[in-house]
């Protein structure tokens, strides 16, 4: 299986975003920070790559969304969040809340008062996907509360019994103390010794704040860091199997 995670950035750089999905063949992709909504035809597209475009694109069949962000428009709603895409039958689907509140939101500069949610979906080939958007702040290391909620993060993973992959814009680094909640997964990022997977569009610096984790069982014949200008953070893909 072949599985792609990405921060897509609410689809801001458009052709590259678009053009990427459709020549690229991808099983699965976890994608953060992806939108879409209720808003009158065409409305959305006009700024933005929308989940149904990358469904389309990419040729996915099945999906799971979890909502974070609500942004009340004179025309509709405009949802962001967290989403995974799969050409494999998705038999299963489980959201938890680890923080924040999904409310209608009045204003695009309230966008930081959201929801951090976790999917978990169980797939026919008896794989769990993980897609999880960290908890913030403008430091990789985080602060207690990144520690508390990447806690309720790892409990909820350890629930599931078959093999796991977890993918996510965990907005920490594999150094961060809140990291160790996830000790149980062999962390790709880390062992790759990824130095950065942000491309520098809107922050400076090298941080490896995006991961592919796997459970013990998983067998990783290949991880790489793309470096597709398709959004502000790396696409990493890895290719895996049991």
């Amino acid at each position: 299986m072949k599985i792609l995670q990405l921060n897509v950035w609410t689809g801001r750089i458009k052709g590259p975003l678009l053009e990427f999905f459709q020549k690229n063949d991808f099983d699965v992709v976890c994608l953060q920070e992806a939108v879409w909504g209720n808003l009158p035809s065409g409305i959305l597209e006009n700024f933005f790559v929308t989940v149904e475009q990358i469904k389309e694109a990419g040729g996915f069949l099945y999906e799971s969304r979890s909502s974070n962000v609500r942004l009340k428009m004179s025309t509709g709603i405009m949802e962001q969040g967290n989403v995974i895409l799969s050409r494999e039958r998705i038999l299963d689907e489980k959201i938890k809340s680890v923080y924040g509140e999904n409310r209608p939101l009045e204003s695009k500069d309230d966008l930081m008062n959201h929801e951090y949610t976790v999917q978990i979906v169980k797939l026919e080939n008896g794989f769990s996907i993980v897609n999880h958007h960290g908890y913030w702040l403008p430091t990789p290391v985080g602060d207690e509360t990144t520690v508390k909620v990447m806690k309720k993060v790892g409990e909820f993973v350890k629930e599931t019994d078959e093999p796991v992959v977890m993918c996510g814009d965990l907005n920490i680094i594999h150094a961060s103390p809140a990291m160790r909640a996830l000790d149980f997964l062999r962390d790709l990022t880390e062992e790759n010794k990824i130095d950065s997977t942000l491309n520098g569009l809107k922050f400076n610096g090298k941080v490896a704040c995006d991961h592919i984790l796997v459970s013990p069982e998983v067998k990783v014949s290949e991880f790489r860091v793309l470096e597709d200008l398709i959004s502000d953070h790396k696409a990493l893909v890895a290719k895996i199997e049991l």
